[in-house]
């Protein structure tokens, strides 16, 4: 009795074991089928990508933007990028009065413009733009074919859809197996990128505008901001002048005032140095007047 409960458990056992060995391999193909197989039917359509650059002069830089804006818009395209910028060329002021001056000043306007058009609408948007120009500098257009990068990441996906089923269907070396999965996931991931974005760029063409306007001049008051051009007239200058020289002189004979001790003591040594320096000229006169006359003798 107790060697047949004990076969019966080993039977279980191995039952138990092949379910579970099958669940896992059913998990494995399952997650491997999470990966849809690409179709290439949409490689029958070419794969073109239009680029566009203009460079052209217009009446007014501002009022061209804002007119681009709305053609963009009408047309269902959008702006990805816009600047304006003037740069000063040569600037100068004249002297309308003492506080006010006539500031002249000459500045280039260029604006610079990044849209996406649908491409069907590139030629017409385009002629669009060449009517509002004074006139057009140059004008090019660039046509990519992408339609074999685009089938090879097609085919390139396919591939791993089918290296992953095939990886999830084996048994031995889950770990492995599950790492050579995700990064063939991964890159089937990449490859479905890479192609929503030629298929964006195919959608909407991107075109560069550069335009510009006639140097401008505009003149304008400003503040004069020359100090000297502020200073008193002549008359109230020289009569300030000598109001400040006065102050000058009164200030040197009190600081000469505090200093009276050094004065007296200057005047004192003054007075004794000149009488020893004629005290020993009296002498020096003498004592040549006694030695000539007792030579002569």
């Amino acid at each position: 009795m107790k060697r047949n409960i004990i076969a019966i458990a080993i039977v279980l056992g191995l039952f138990g074991c092949q379910n579970a060995k099958t669940n896992n391999e059913s998990a494995d193909v399952a997650e491997a089928k999470e990966m849809v197989m690409p179709s290439l039917s949409d490689t029958a359509t070419a794969k073109i990508i239009k680029t566009a650059d203009m460079r052209f002069r217009v009446k007014n830089v501002q009022n061209t933007k804002e007119q681009l804006s709305k053609t963009i818009k009408s047309q269902g395209g959008s702006v990805a990028e816009f600047s304006i910028q003037s740069s000063i060329l040569q600037t100068d002021k004249i002297k309308q009065s003492a506080d006010s001056l006539k500031e002249i000043t000459s500045y280039r306007t260029d604006g610079y413009l990044v849209a996406k058009v649908p491409s069907e609408k590139l030629d017409e948007f385009t002629n669009t733009i060449a009517n509002m120009a004074v006139f057009v500098d140059s004008q090019s257009m660039k046509m990519d074919d992408q339609s074999l990068a685009y089938l090879s990441n097609r085919m390139k996906a396919r591939n791993r859809v089918e290296a992953s089923n095939q990886i999830g269907s084996i048994p031995s070396k889950r770990t492995a197996n599950i790492e050579t999965s995700l990064a063939l996931k991964d890159d089937y991931v990449d490859r479905e990128l890479d192609n929503r974005s030629i298929d964006a760029r195919v959608k909407y063409s991107t075109i560069t505008l550069n335009f510009y306007q006639d140097n401008t001049v505009k003149t304008m008051i400003v503040g004069n901001d020359d100090l000297y051009d502020y200073r008193p007239a002549f008359a109230d200058r020289f009569w300030l002048s000598i109001a400040n020289g006065w102050t000058i002189f009164v200030e040197i004979i009190l600081a000469l005032a505090n200093l009276w001790m050094l004065v007296l003591v200057g005047i004192v040594m003054f007075i004794t140095i000149r009488y020893f320096v004629r005290k020993n000229k009296v002498a020096m006169e003498l004592a040549t007047k006694n030695f000539m006359d007792s030579t002569h003798k």
